[in-house]
């Protein structure tokens, strides 16, 4: 009876200590984490701020004459990046800057004093700013630019008293509606000129606007508002873009003035068989024609020489290989041994049309050297 007593006390005990630690011990708190935010990357200002731009990373610069918005790398000391710091104006630049970066910022106009000791820049990059004008002092005295980038900006004109020895002028993605007279009159040495994707109309050209252009090459007047085509156009150019314009008619014989067009682009006009002549795209010189998006018909007459002839997403019902083939068959015949003399058509594309594969029999046994066909 005493053990039972002794035993039955002992397991009184165990439970009132195991119950006194129970109460002591704090509950465990469920942890409620919060979700984690996605991290994006910081957005560039949408306008410019007080707060001047960020220093370029890593130590200050070797050259003392940096200005201190901009980064000047040591391997290359006539380079200067101005570009995508959020600046207002221009920075004095130094003497010894040849190309300048100034691009995807918010500047407003150039300040003559930004540029007067730069005299000799040969490249300036100002594409995609809030350009409305440039003055006459600030290029004036830049006899040695030769590049000059103003795209996406709010340019109302073509700057005057341009640098005479500029070789490519890039204003595209302006407000331009005026060409000055004589602004190209001195400009012998432009090779490309870039207007497209501005507000150019037909009373903007006349037979002098490009006079002076002695050396064009590529001209880029896509994009804008034109019905006609341009009066006049540089004897020298080598590539015309007028896409994306209302030209319904080309004179006669227009082409006839520029030997050396290869590459013409007419895409996303109002043209058609009705407003043209025959042979208006006889053009010995020419190698690529496009006139896609149009309102032809038909295909027109080509050269032997054309080698790619973009004619899709027009109303084309039938296409004759006879009539389009440069060369009488029997000459084509004959000559099929020398591909030299028969026609270089290598691409066409006639896709988006009403016409149905296959190609006929008679256009594969006039253009031997085709190589792809778009139906």
């Amino acid at each position: 009876m005493r053990t039972w007593v002794i035993l039955l006390l002992m397991l009184v005990l165990i439970l009132v200590i195991k119950v006194d630690c129970q109460r002591r011990r704090p509950p465990r708190p469920t942890v409620v984490r919060p979700p984690k935010k996605p991290t994006l990357p910081p957005s560039e200002p949408v306008e410019p701020t007080e707060i001047p731009p960020p220093l370029p990373p890593g130590p200050p610069s070797v050259f003392p004459d940096c200005p201190r918005e901009c980064f000047c790398p040591p391997d290359f000391p006539s380079t200067i990046y101005c570009d995508s710091r959020n600046l207002r104006k221009v920075p004095v630049l130094p003497f010894r800057a040849r190309y300048v970066y100034l691009q995807n910022n918010f500047i407003e106009d150039l300040q003559e004093d930004a540029f007067k000791n730069a005299t000799q820049v040969q490249w300036i990059n100002l594409d995609n700013n809030r350009i409305r004008k440039v003055e006459k002092k600030i290029l004036e005295k830049m006899q040695n630019l030769t590049y000059l980038y103003m795209e996406k900006n709010q340019l109302k004109e073509v700057p005057s008293y341009l640098p005479p020895m500029l070789e490519q002028l890039r204003l595209s993605r302006n407000q331009i509606s005026k060409i000055p007279a004589g602004v190209f009159s001195k400009m012998d040495h432009l090779i490309l000129l870039d207007l497209h994707h501005n507000k150019l109309s037909d009373n903007v050209f006349n037979k002098n606007t490009f006079k002076g252009l002695k050396n064009l090459i590529q001209l880029n007047l896509a994009h804008n508002i034109l019905r006609k085509m341009p009066p006049t156009v540089p004897d020298t150019v080598n590539q015309l873009f007028l896409d994306r314009n209302n030209i319904d008619e080309i004179p006669q014989n227009y082409f006839k003035d520029l030997p050396n067009l290869a590459f013409l682009r007419l895409n996303y006009n109002q043209l058609s068989e009705k407003g043209l002549s025959k042979n208006i795209f006889n053009i010995s010189s020419l190698l690529v024609l496009q006139l896609a998006h149009n309102r032809f018909t038909t295909v027109p007459f080509i050269s032997s020489q054309l080698e790619h002839l973009y004619m899709n997403d027009n109303i084309i019902e039938k296409i004759n290989g006879t009539e389009l083939c440069p060369l009488p068959f029997a000459t084509v015949e004959f000559l099929s041994l020398d591909y030299s003399f028969i026609p270089h058509l290598r691409y066409l594309r006639l896709d988006g049309n009403q016409l149905k594969p296959p190609i006929p029999l008679d256009v594969i046994m006039c253009f031997r050297l085709l190589q792809s066909v778009v139906i």
